[in-house]
């Protein structure tokens, strides 16, 4: 089952991947050749492969399920579709108010249409905010990969190396200490993430807005700023979230002369409004070096 899905270029699709496939949760996802294929659950729990295929040429995305022949696909699906590869942004509106900084005119201008990937899920990017407090994007995924291992559900009909199901919040919330393998303080926050999820007294599904979401996650033991920021950028869908004190942040911010602190940078990151978390990715591409 296929279908295309329209976007305003520009797209910067290559660094898009790129963001994508450098934090790929293994068995979960993976980026082959200007793809991106991701395991998804429907809402009767049912396990299936989603792929998009980004064509700057045709600025439309190709989006195909695996494992839905049989039924119409969900609305959810092309919504968690857009949401991810953020289809939905207006680029030129967004470049041009970042542009108009000149200590960031040369990042927009090396990378024009850079989005702010999403999720299908949100609960799932709330716990690889967790997850990669105060450890590198590769030990990140490391933990994350065997999470999966150990506690996500095969897949029925697998794709290549995307071969599980991220757990639900409910086996998340039951899980052993032992099996999530983390310092103490981040497994009390996994479980209680999934505790509030499964019960439905925390929605991360983005429908309810930064605003009346941020309050209840910030109020988890072991969510600080950053994680909730992070949250709010790819979960929550956010496009002024913007975590001051990211490493990554504060080390592009003085590299670029924008200060030497988290405030001051903060206080330069006024004139992005309301489009800092977009600035927040050039930033981190600069940092990377990508």
């Amino acid at each position: 089952m296929s279908r295309l899905l329209a976007y305003r270029p520009p797209l910067a699709a290559g660094a898009l991947l790129e963001f994508l496939e450098r934090r790929a949760i293994p068995g979960v996802e993976s980026v082959v050749d200007g793809s991106y294929t991701r395991s998804v659950r429907t809402s009767g729990g049912r396990g299936v492969v989603v792929l998009l295929r980004p064509e700057s040429t045709h600025a439309h995305v190709s989006l195909t399920v695996n494992g839905l022949d049989d039924v119409p696909l969900p609305a959810g699906f092309e919504l968690g579709a857009r949401r991810l590869l953020d289809l939905d942004a207006d680029s030129q509106a967004i470049d041009a108010r970042l542009a108009a900084d000149p200590k960031l005119r040369p990042l927009v201008r090396r990378t024009p249409g850079l989005r702010v990937p999403g999720g299908f899920d949100g609960f799932e990017l709330a716990v690889r905010a967790i997850v990669g407090q105060q450890v590198s994007v590769s030990g990140a995924r490391t933990t994350l990969g065997r999470i999966v291992r150990d506690l996500g559900t095969p897949l029925e009909l697998p794709a290549g190396a995307v071969t599980h199901l991220f757990p639900a919040p409910e086996r998340l919330a039951d899980a052993p200490d032992a099996a999530l393998g983390m310092p103490r303080a981040r497994v009390a926050a996994i479980r209680r993430l999934a505790e509030l999820v499964a019960a439905g007294e925390l929605d991360l599904s983005g429908s309810g807005g930064p605003t009346r979401i941020l309050p209840g996650l910030s109020g988890i033991s072991g969510i600080g700023p950053w994680t909730a920021a992070y949250v709010a950028m790819r979960a929550l869908r956010d496009p002024d979230a913007f975590p001051a004190g990211d490493l990554g942040v504060l080390r592009a911010g003085r590299a670029l002369g924008l200060g030497d602190d988290a405030r001051a940078i903060e206080r330069r990151a006024e004139r992005w409004r309301p489009w800092r978390a977009y600035a927040v990715m050039r930033l981190w591409q600069s940092a990377s070096g990508e």
